[in-house]
């Protein structure tokens, strides 16, 4: 239940970026890692409900996921960690858990903006 006020602050973020570029929300790309411990669907099925009525209303949202990888102790290859095991598939040595697939950010923000007419600066000489 913890992505409802996640959604909303998507929803807040890239809303923002709309007012202050005066366009509105067409397209947002998050990125959501398999262990930042955030549950993409669930942000998806929240999402057009927290984006009513907001300048996000419409918006496609596109989540890519990240699998956690290992870093092998011994020669140092990231890998993805098979079920109950932290082998390394290259050389067989242990691997350590690393930041990978704990991420969780906006990575853009796509605006439909209307072009503002040219300012008018009197009769032409």
């Amino acid at each position: 239940m913890h992505e409802y006020p996640v959604t909303v602050q998507i929803v807040d973020i890239a809303s923002e970026t709309a007012r202050k570029n005066k366009g509105l929300v067409r397209r947002i790309d998050l990125v959501v890692g398999e262990d930042s411990g955030f549950i993409g669907e669930s942000i998806q099925m929240y999402f057009d409900v927290v984006a009513e009525g907001t300048l996000c209303e419409g918006a496609k949202l596109v989540i890519e996921g990240v699998k956690p990888q290992l870093r092998c102790d011994s020669c140092g290859k990231l890998f993805e960690r098979k079920r109950f095991s932290f082998q390394c598939p290259f050389c067989g040595g242990d691997g350590s858990p690393t930041e990978i697939g704990k991420e969780f950010y906006v990575k853009s923000v796509e605006l439909e903006v209307e072009d503002e007419p040219a300012a008018d600066t009197g009769p032409a000489t």
